[in-house]
């Protein structure tokens, strides 16, 4: 594999540009390539076969584009189907959990609140790291129902939206949290309107950051870390409707190209 290879991205659509965003501010040497699969968003109600063969033709796009590293962007994705895709496909492959073991390590109320998907939230994957972290700590689950389809619209900013936040911090407002974990890539783009909704002490935590270092680290151990300066722009493709996608990663502003791909 060549140091020069793309790193593949794909998410259950476009909130997994929130974790693009970290890799490319830390690796921006690195020739990257994006799949959103919006067609098939959200990925949280759907089964656990259904999960791993979404991620099965995702995974395997990526591979034939040439891809010396996977990160699988999407936290659905990941809880149900990285063990299979580890065991698939020869090339490494970085997944995206919630970010629980600092929450649960810094809370000093020992309440924390969890606001993910259904299908993260009933997988084995998330049960094992929870039960893991958060002994003598109360955790507060909330399944962010309808929040990737806002965000998928495009209406992360919309009135409708901080309704629905408003409801849905309700639990955890009522137990006096002090961190917030957002176990969905989607849910970064609604940060300003959590900090609307929650008090000031409320910490908000997100993968981001643990994915970008975890790949620079894989991929120095492997001796694939590009060093020399790339004049390929970061790709993103998309097989619904761009305009969210390109509004997303200011695709206008930074020159990046989004394209239409049946996949």
């Amino acid at each position: 594999m060549n140091k020069t290879n793309p790193i593949g991205i794909f998410d259950s659509g476009v909130g997994g540009t929130s974790i693009f965003k970290e890799v490319h501010r830390l690796l921006p040497l690195e020739h990257i390539i994006y799949l959103a699969d919006s067609k098939n968003a959200p990925y949280g109600e759907r089964s656990a076969a259904e999960i791993m063969e979404l991620s099965h033709k995702n995974t395997s796009k990526l591979v034939k584009a040439g891809c010396k590293l996977i990160i699988v962007a999407c936290n659905t994705a990941t809880t149900n189907a990285i063990t299979y895709l580890r065991k698939t496909f020869d090339v490494p492959i970085i997944g995206i959990e919630p970010a629980i073991k600092p929450a649960a390590l810094n809370s000093k109320n020992k309440v924390i609140g969890i606001l993910a998907t259904k299908g993260t939230l009933s997988s084995e994957l998330f049960t094992k790291t929870s039960d893991l972290f958060t002994k003598n700590i109360e955790v507060i689950e909330v399944v962010g129902k309808g929040l990737v389809e806002a965000i998928e619209a495009g209406k992360e900013n919309d009135p409708v939206t901080l309704k629905l936040l408003e409801k849905l911090l309700q639990p955890m407002l009522a137990k006096e949290i002090d961190y917030l974990v957002l176990g969905c890539s989607h849910y970064p783009y609604l940060i300003p309107q959590l900090k609307k909704l929650l008090p000031k002490k409320v910490n908000i935590i997100d993968s981001g950051r643990g994915v970008a270092r975890q790949t620079k680290i894989v991929l120095k151990s492997l001796d694939l870390l590009n060093e020399e300066p790339q004049f390929k722009k970061p790709q993103f493709y998309t097989n619904k409707d761009i305009k969210v996608l390109a509004h997303l990663i200011e695709a206008g502003k930074n020159n990046f190209n989004v394209s239409y791909l049946d996949f």
